[in-house]
């Protein structure tokens, strides 16, 4: 079985491309989903608590994510800090997920995850798709996205590694600078690639 790693910075359409897949029956391990999941870990929450103070708590005692994000992508450390804590939790849930997906025989199973180069993901996939986008769009869809303005978005994109740096782990590079139908199109053609290339 082949594991594709699918990553691109905030506001490229990994996402989309993700979506896409899963349409076409691909079964997909999506680290954003497996990261809020990891937060019912009382543990591991009330070390981020605690590393983070209280700001972040909303008063029924959950996580105030928004109120992470601000701090973590304006700080490179505590950005760092809070990976630290959350990656390795997160890399475990993963795997399990791979090893139930093997079950089923299946040719392909696509880790969808932003940080899948910062987190140290790449020694559990076997191959990196990247998804790029022109940086003005990238900004533009972001600010529309997340309803905020365009320094946070800049903000945003450079607490992750370049696009330019990013394309050198890769395998394969879908461009989507285009709009949704042009996406399509490109998922579509590079799945048929795969399917005639990786036969599990």
């Amino acid at each position: 079985m082949l594991v594709l790693g699918l990553t691109g910075n905030i506001g490229c359409g990994k996402s989309s491309v993700s979506t896409i897949f899963m349409n076409h029956g691909i079964e997909i391990v999506d680290a954003d989903i497996v990261a809020r999941h990891i937060f019912e870990d009382l543990d591991l929450l009330n070390k981020v608590f605690s590393t983070f103070g209280e700001t972040i708590k909303n008063e029924d005692g959950s996580l105030n994510r928004k109120a992470l994000g601000n701090i973590v992508f304006n700080d490179d450390n505590k950005l760092i800090e809070l990976n630290n804590l959350t990656h390795p939790k997160i890399k475990e849930k993963i795997l399990s997920e791979i090893e139930k997906v093997k079950l089923f025989n299946k040719n392909i199973i696509v880790i969808d995850a932003a940080l899948l180069i910062e987190a140290g993901y790449l020694e559990i996939v076997d191959k990196v798709l990247v998804i790029t986008c022109n940086e003005d769009i990238q900004i533009k869809r972001i600010q529309k996205r997340d309803n905020c303005s365009k320094e946070e978005a800049l903000s945003r994109i450079s607490s992750q590694i370049s696009q330019e740096d990013k394309v050198k782990y890769a395998d394969y590079v879908l461009d989507n600078s285009g709009d949704l139908e042009e996406l399509k199109e490109k998922t579509k053609e590079f799945l048929l690639y795969m399917k005639e290339n990786w036969r599990g």
